[in-house]
């Protein structure tokens, strides 16, 4: 057989073993980054010391950085050389940016067109309009993921170097590191006590804060701000529902966190009044998916850790780097019940009609993601001694992969870590796949069943 045939065999042949859906593309693509992550962060020369790391642990780092989530169990800037924190660096930027989408820029860059496999899973994972648009959306994307973190790394850096007297070298690292998980929602940091240190300094805190904002929109929406930033009313439903949902959490929750915490004196009580609304106003967004604290979480009030809870669970937008169950999923729960309650027939939003379909589809990630999370933390209660406040909010934040911790996750057993392994895996694919998957296998019914109506209530 010569060359031309069997290079023109071969790609057949994969086709045939190839996943066709793009859902399962997208699943088998952030698997292979996290065994690719787990064998190199188990290379002698990825940890500090001697030996080379555990795979328990070089899978659970490895799963977190590509799902951005920010867990942990072991210390980052301590246990893993400078090698390994590169290659956390780039497993939470693939991550972040998307498996399939990463696939396809190389894809973009290097062979200059795109497989219709490709396109669909791109599609999918980015959420594009069209399958025309996927080069288009693919490109934005890293143009905007390279502009915010640029900047940011810039504007970290130079307060390292001023405020702090780091070496120009170190702060442009410390800069760049934190800018990308910043703006991933990752929540990996260089230092130990994560950015407690800097508290009270808003050139730290609130340049990541907006960094891990813009990130958690989602591509979409800052797509759609960019084209029509001056129409307003032009702007789509789900555009939206992501930035008045963000403002009402935003200020919902920093209030709340800030109102509670006011006088810990393990948190906000001692700091100064300024400090304490920054700190309460940091931690709030850092909620919402981004996995940094600038408090010490396992000092925190048991009503805080519901509060963040539900942050965590609600998310930021969908397509982007935030995680959770998404602002537009609870938008679209709201107005069923806010239908429900006037005795409407039918949902409507910003002056546009739902379709049935994603009410149903909305309903349905809604109540698989809390049996998810329901089953889980039953299953490490079970097997652990900590109390039930402190396990939610581990399983909250890795179904979200939101990364905050009450500090157990090290010293949960086995089974319980592979346990969060499997919820940062699911809560990074499960939302956005399951809702694919769903509008996919929608099938034309050509008959009814009789209808009845069962009690309610």
């Amino acid at each position: 057989m010569g060359l031309g045939k069997s290079s023109k065999v071969f790609p057949r042949i994969l086709n045939v073993f190839a996943p066709q859906h793009p859902a399962q593309v997208i699943v088998l693509g952030f698997a292979a980054a996290i065994a690719v992550g787990t064998v190199l962060l188990m290379l002698p020369v990825s940890r500090n010391g001697p030996g080379s790391a555990p795979f328990m642990d070089a899978l659970f780092t490895s799963t977190s950085s590509v799902c951005v989530t920010g867990l942990v169990t072991v210390d980052t800037p301590v246990y893993w050389s400078g090698f390994g924190k590169v290659v956390i660096l780039a497993l939470i930027q693939i991550g972040g940016f998307g498996v399939m989408s990463f696939g396809t820029l190389l894809g973009v860059l290097l062979a200059r067109r795109l497989g219709l496999r490709s396109r669909l899973a791109s599609a999918a994972e980015s959420q594009a309009t069209g399958l025309g648009a996927v080069r288009q959306v693919i490109l934005g994307v890293l143009a905007i993921s390279l502009a915010v973190e640029v900047i940011l790394a810039g504007l970290l850096a130079a307060r390292y170097v001023d405020g702090y007297g780091y070496s120009p070298g170190r702060a442009l690292w410390h800069g760049i590191f934190h800018s990308v998980s910043a703006f991933n929602n990752a929540g990996f940091a260089l230092h130990s006590d994560s950015l407690m240190g800097f508290a009270g300094d808003p050139w730290i805190c609130l340049p990541i804060a907006a960094a891990a904002i813009i990130g958690g929109l989602g591509f979409p929406v800052l797509f759609e701000l960019h084209r029509q930033y001056r129409r307003p009313i032009h702007w789509s439903m789900n555009t939206k529902l992501v930035l008045v949902g963000t403002a009402a959490l935003l200020v919902g929750g920093a209030g709340f966190l800030t109102a509670v915490e006011w006088s810990n004196p393990a948190t906000l009580g001692g700091l100064r009044p300024g400090e304490r609304v920054l700190a309460g106003f940091f931690q709030s967004v850092i909620a919402r998916t981004a996995g940094f604290n600038s408090i010490d979480i396992g000092q925190m009030h048991p009503v805080s850790w519901l509060g963040m809870d539900i942050l965590m669970f609600i998310g930021g937008g969908p397509a982007g780097t935030a995680g959770g169950l998404k602002i537009t999923t609870f938008g679209v729960l709201f107005f069923i019940l806010v239908t429900e309650l006037r005795g409407g027939t039918s949902v409507n939003i910003f002056g546009k009609q739902l379709p049935r379909a994603v009410q149903r589809q909305a309903i349905t990630v809604v109540l698989l993601s809390i049996a998810l999370v329901v089953g889980s933390t039953v299953f490490l209660m079970l097997i652990t001694d900590f109390g039930q406040e402190r396990i939610l909010l581990e399983v909250v934040s890795a179904f979200a992969t939101a990364g905050l911790s009450t500090g157990i996750t090290a010293a949960l057993p086995p089974a319980g870590q592979l346990v969060l392994v499997l919820l940062m895996f699911v809560g990074r694919l499960g939302p956005a796949t399951l809702g694919a998957a769903l509008a996919l296998r929608e099938r034309p019914v050509l008959y009814d069943y009789p209808k009845e109506r069962p009690l309610i209530g």
